[in-house]
């Protein structure tokens, strides 16, 4: 007898995405209320006389061609937001990456070497607590270009949380893992491998985790500083001087909403490669 096999039919998508959404609205429904208060009470305050910060619905009619077409170029610095924020992101890439490379391992040596920790220690807890901006004069003045001078200040802004979450994460190994270590004779390579990496790991993305939020906010603390380069803090500069106040606060909506989904993105990251933390 041939069996014949029944492929979902398009109901079924249908019923579960259906059955998705009545899952997800309970959710949503708060954050929608507090948005639409926080709405309606900026557009209130905008109506008093003398106001001089424009309401939603000004932003929006003063912007509606930036919305509709984020895609535009016109050559140079005349883009629309996806480029400006694209931009902006690629250079989060570039930093972040070596961050997380140099912090992890910086973060491992200190944290299994007590003479490099009492050594590192002190100047690491001193750097940590400059501002970006504070970095860009030295950047420049080191770099003289602004692209590396910016890549430079989110390297050096988002480098602390993940060293330091790393070095304690690395401190905090428990010491029947070591135990065990000893006995079965590990090498340094397995010992890092099979213990010191996983039982640092949930530290390490706490650190990941902080770092991609700060190194967002340094590109546009020194995108807005740093003249000729194409990218969202530049952007909010540009339209600041050209008085273009709902282009401003357009762009902080972008800046808010791209940083909401990176953190979210870590954060799904993290529950992918460690489960049992959820």
């Amino acid at each position: 007898m041939t069996t014949v096999q029944r492929r979902p039919t398009n109901t079924n998508y249908e019923n579960s995405f259906i059955k998705l959404l009545r899952k997800q609205i309970p959710g949503l429904i708060p954050p929608a209320i507090a948005l639409l208060i926080f709405l309606t009470i900026w557009q209130l305050f905008s109506w008093i006389p003398g106001a001089t910060l424009p309401g939603p619905i000004k932003v929006v009619a003063d912007t509606w061609m930036l919305i509709l077409y984020p895609f535009y170029d016109n050559g140079g610095l005349d883009k629309g937001l996806f480029w400006q924020i694209l931009a902006s992101l690629q250079r989060v890439a570039i930093s972040y990456t070596l961050a997380a490379i140099v912090g992890i391992a910086l973060g491992v040596l200190i944290g299994v070497n007590k003479t490099i920790n009492q050594a590192l220690d002190p100047l690491f807890q001193l750097l940590r607590t400059v501002p970006p901006l504070a970095w860009v004069p030295i950047s420049l003045a080191a770099l003289r270009q602004n692209e590396p001078a910016a890549l430079f200040v989110i390297f050096i802004t988002a480098i602390w949380p993940i060293l330091l979450n790393t070095a304690v994460g690395v401190k905090e190994i428990p010491s029947d893992y070591n135990n065990v270590a000893k006995v079965l004779q590990l090498n340094k390579k397995d010992y890092f491998i099979n213990i010191l990496i996983p039982a640092a790991l949930p530290y390490i993305f706490t650190g990941l985790r902080i770092s991609i939020g700060l190194a967002w906010l340094a590109i546009i603390a020194a995108e807005i500083v740093m003249s000729g380069i194409v990218g969202i803090g530049f952007f909010i500069w540009d339209a600041y001087q050209n008085n273009n106040v709902s282009e401003v606060i357009l762009a902080l909506v972008y800046i808010g909403v791209v940083g909401l989904m990176l953190d979210k993105f870590m954060g799904w990251l993290q529950n992918r490669i460690l489960p049992e933390q959820k």
